[in-house]
């Protein structure tokens, strides 16, 4: 009968050791997902924050930046046109040679065997 006891103890404690561990895997889960929630939060506050910071720093700097732009495009499209003209007027000047020369090029085959073609020995 005393055996029959201690098997039913040793029962019970195993009974209980495992509600334990469900218990314990519980809170683990729990603090797993409060643990993602809160940096989740964390993240987004951050987010929020450094968009405020940027939307500030545009309004407050935004005229510098886009002035600035301007200037640039402004300048790259002077550079732009003086580089077009000159080509223009460099074509104007050279083009009717540029096109007797391709037309002479093309007119004018002489066709040639590269060097390491060697000629059929002659019979």
């Amino acid at each position: 009968m005393k055996s029959a006891q201690n098997s039913a103890g040793i029962q019970t404690l195993l009974d209980a050791e495992r509600e334990a561990q469900k218990i314990v895997q519980k809170d683990r889960t729990k603090r797993v997902k409060d643990a993602r929630s809160e940096a989740q939060k964390e993240i987004d506050d951050y987010r929020k924050q450094k968009d405020q910071e940027f939307k500030k720093f545009e309004s407050e700097a935004g005229l510098v930046h886009t002035s600035g732009n301007q200037k640039a495009e402004e300048d790259a499209d002077k550079e732009a046109d003086q580089k077009m003209k000159e080509m223009k007027d460099v074509g104007s000047k050279s083009g009717d040679k540029v096109v007797d020369d391709l037309l002479k090029a093309v007119t004018d085959v002489k066709p040639e065997a590269p060097d390491r073609v060697t000629a059929p020995p002659k019979a």
